[in-house]
């Protein structure tokens, strides 16, 4: 074996740096004040439930995101709010997943979904892009789709609309309160996929 060989070798075994996070949950939406509560932004919504349950404030800027710390059920997670705006999400998420060497099947990502009414969620263990830009750019970059997901219900574009000006128009207030108990949904579903929980995740919330 050459030198070379060796160091490629040390290379590959290097380990994630020490109190390295287990898992990365990562919340998609748009950065900025004009994108509050917009439908694009559920997954933002949803992450920030996730860190107010938590104690865990989501406001450091690292990897391209917002970022914050918290111990979840036993488990140590990244929560990860990408400020790349969505179409580019996976560019967050892959430089922490390569930094901390998580792989996709211990990063959860959490998006709106337009197939879905308010009030409805759905989790994934793995999936296609289903047309979302913010998913579509992960798989494209981490060449993986094996990301568990959880997909919260916007509701489908009313006649007439552009999908883009759906996703970014804003819930109604009966809406946010039909969406709130989903947040809390969301939380207790990350849990149970972090301790490899997700059929009965599936079963419980789907």
């Amino acid at each position: 074996m050459s030198i070379f060989d060796i160091f490629k070798e040390l290379d590959a075994k290097k380990a994630a740096p020490a109190g390295a996070p287990e898992y990365i949950i990562a919340g998609l939406g748009n950065p900025g004040t004009e994108y509050l509560r917009t439908r694009h932004n559920t997954g933002f919504m949803a992450l920030e439930k996730i860190a107010a349950d938590a104690g865990a404030p989501v406001d450091r800027l690292r990897f391209k995101s917002l970022t914050g710390t918290a111990s979840l059920g036993g488990h140590s997670a990244l929560l990860l709010k990408p400020s790349t705006y969505m179409n580019l999400s996976g560019e967050a998420l892959q430089e922490a997943m390569q930094f901390y060497k998580i792989p996709p099947q211990r990063a959860i990502i959490i998006f709106d979904d337009t197939t879905l009414e308010v009030g409805r969620m759905r989790v994934r263990r793995k999936g296609s892009d289903g047309g979302h830009n913010g998913i579509k750019n992960i798989i494209y970059l981490a060449g993986s789709d094996e990301f568990p997901r959880i997909k919260i219900g916007i509701g489908q574009r009313p006649e007439g609309w552009d999908l883009a000006d759906w996703v970014l128009s804003k819930f109604t207030d009966d809406e946010m309160a039909a969406l709130s108990p989903m947040f809390a949904n969301a939380s207790e579903a990350v849990k149970l996929i972090m301790d490899g929980k997700i059929e009965e995740a599936m079963n419980r919330f789907n």
